[in-house]
């Protein structure tokens, strides 16, 4: 009987002391809440704001362009540096991207970054290839999707 009435004694202990804190627990789960969506809010606008004003670099091989197994592992490792140039900015908006397109039947590669790691997409990473960082299609702008209007919203 000792036993039952200790276990009780425990029960409406812990029950007494969850019913006192139950507003502290829900005002850290709040505030954690709070603290969450905050952080998430500086990660949006830091990464749309280094998507929107990004710098794009022309990267120009020779006819004779071959280059050996050691200079594409310098030059990975150089593109390797380009998050760590972006200073604070999310992966998403860091990243730096290789596009290919053709203009006139002539296939060209471009060489995409954050506006901060500008100087290492400028480097030239390979002895045969000729980087220009001067472009006429510096506008690339991301696609937005808008939402359609609503019929009752129009009126």
């Amino acid at each position: 009987m000792t036993e039952q009435l200790g276990f009780v004694q425990w029960v409406l202990g812990a029950a007494h002391w969850i019913a006192w804190s139950a507003p502290y627990l829900a005002a850290l789960i709040a505030v954690g809440a709070l603290v969450w969506a905050g952080k998430t809010r500086q990660r949006t606008v830091l990464v749309r704001e280094a998507l929107a004003h990004r710098t794009v670099v022309e990267v120009i091989p020779t006819s004779t362009f071959d280059p050996g197994e050691g200079e594409i592992g310098r030059w990975a490792h150089q593109l390797g540096r380009v998050p760590a140039a972006a200073g604070g900015v999310p992966a998403r908006g860091a990243a730096a991207r290789l596009r290919y397109s053709v203009e006139a039947g002539k296939m060209r590669c471009y060489l995409e970054g954050p506006e901060q790691a500008a100087a290492i997409l400028a480097m030239p990473g390979f002895a045969e290839v000729e980087v220009r960082s001067d472009r006429t299609h510096q506008e690339i702008r991301p696609i937005r999707f808008h939402r359609p209007v609503h019929p009752r919203e129009s009126a």
